[in-house]
């Protein structure tokens, strides 16, 4: 098992042999542990009194009594993962001590070399409980199958792959744009789970739904007497995620005084808790989401320009479902298939006027919207084919398609109340004609009607 960088991590060290006590701490500051001694059980208490270790390294007899006594008087906090250290004579407190919490054990005599292994197991058994928390704590999104709609995003996925694998150490950060339920969650999972870092943990955290004032001990943790009803040290989630990925969704909602902290553990690969005077390593891939443009929120003043060129590496966008055109049904089939296995219904399917209204209709919450119709449809609907008559009001205006056939323009596209750029939209236009052409320039120009020059004029920026 490969040791992780303990860097900045407490331990106490329980231990009568002074020998022993002196061995240990050299091996574990050698690897930049901040390591306490305590011979006795008094000592232990009065150190735990104050200080919220991150681990300790407890041995079971004593000479004022069994270690056993200081778990079960509670007296280290839930984030403090104990190691008992036992002769062979002693398995049984040693279970005991296992039953009330301590995270693994060692027999003596052994070698003190054998720490790292051992503390590394404890670290990941502390990460793993915190994680197992949070997700306690959070309700996630559906699941969303996106089928062929996210055909000309996967070229884009696999070279971001195919980068984590050259890269050495932590891959680079992903941002991912697009409006809300269009799928960010979705994309940031499938990275992680199709990336090398898979088996290791995803941690994600919806930044909108923080408390301003509780926001920097969730992402950053909190040491022991922080703040008021800080009573105990708190893992951030940039600690449980250590070693895997962060999913940072809506980032924008985060304070600027909060995007430097986050822009300061992707540079330095340090947080420092709440209340805390030391760095800690951590080694998070983050993937970043926002419903919005971050350079436009940069020139809005709304979101720091230091973090955004820090996240503007690999950059995604997620387009939305009225920009998708006959992928609607497509996708809309996947995901009916799926909830009616999902309600244990049998198979159902679209009328004609279902499927065009289902292309005529907007769909401002996007996929999220879909997948939600649907299974009221599954539900409500006694038909075998479902019929969407209500969506756009219902009527005859509702089956009206959306895309006419010759006619690539969506009807029912909604201007940006921020307003919309048509400099840029003509420019797409060229760009997407180039890519149709093979890059010849001419076959372009013909596809669009104008002259050459034209084309190349506004590849030109000119």
């Amino acid at each position: 098992m490969q040791t992780a960088n303990l860097i900045g991590a407490s331990l106490l060290i329980v231990e009568d042999d002074a020998l022993l006590r002196r061995q240990i701490a050299a091996v574990l500051e050698r690897l930049g542990v901040d390591v306490t001694l305590a011979p006795d059980l008094g000592a232990a208490r009065r150190l735990a009194a104050g200080i919220d270790f991150d681990f300790a390294l407890l041995d079971l007899n004593l000479p004022d009594g069994l270690g056993l006594s200081l778990l079960r008087e509670r007296v280290f906090p839930a984030s403090t993962g104990v190691v008992i250290m036992t002769a062979n004579s002693h398995i049984a407190s040693a279970v005991e001590a296992l039953r009330l919490g301590a995270l693994d054990y060692l027999v003596k005599p052994f070698n003190p070399d054998e720490l790292p292994l051992v503390i590394e197991r404890a670290r990941r058994a502390r990460h793993t409980a915190r994680r197992e928390e949070h997700a306690r704590e959070e309700t996630h999104a559906a699941e969303f199958f996106f089928g062929s709609a996210l055909a000309g995003l996967r070229e884009h996925l696999e070279k971001i792959l195919a980068a984590d694998r050259r890269v050495q150490g932590t891959p680079p950060p992903v941002l991912i744009q697009g409006e809300t339920g269009t799928g960010k969650t979705t994309i940031a999972r499938w990275i992680h789970q199709q990336g090398p870092r898979a088996s290791e943990p995803l941690v994600e955290v919806n930044c909108s739904a923080l408390p301003e004032t509780l926001a920097e001990s969730e992402l950053f943790g909190h040491e022991r007497g922080a703040f008021t009803d800080a009573r105990a040290t708190r893992l951030g989630l940039f600690e449980a995620a250590s070693d895997g990925t962060l999913f940072l969704d809506e980032l924008p909602s985060l304070s600027p005084a909060l995007q430097a902290k986050v822009l300061t553990a992707i540079e330095d690969h340090r947080i420092r808790r709440v209340g805390g005077n030391k760095p800690i390593a951590v080694d998070v891939r983050l993937i970043a989401a926002a419903s919005r443009d971050l350079k436009e929120l940069v020139a809005a003043g709304q979101f720091r320009e230091d973090l955004y060129h820090r996240l503007d590496l690999f950059r995604l966008r997620l387009p939305p479902l009225r920009e998708r055109g006959g992928d609607i049904v497509a996708l809309a089939e996947a995901l009916l298939q799926r909830l009616c296995r999902r309600h244990r219904l049998p198979a159902r399917a679209f009328s004609e006027a279902g499927r065009r209204r289902l292309l005529a209709y907007a769909w401002p919450g996007n996929v999220r919207e879909l997948a939600h119709e649907l299974e009221r449809a599954i539900v409500f609907e006694d038909a075998p084919v479902l019929e969407f008559a209500h969506l756009g009001g219902g009527g005859e205006a509702a089956v009206a398609p959306a895309f006419k056939p010759g006619d690539w323009f969506n009807a029912e596209f909604v201007i940006p109340e921020r307003g919309f750029s048509i400099e840029e939209a003509m420019l797409r236009i060229i760009h997407h004609a180039m890519k149709q052409a093979g890059g010849n320039m001419s076959a372009a120009a013909r596809l669009l009607g104008v002259p050459r020059d034209y084309v190349r004029y506004r590849l030109e920026g000119k």
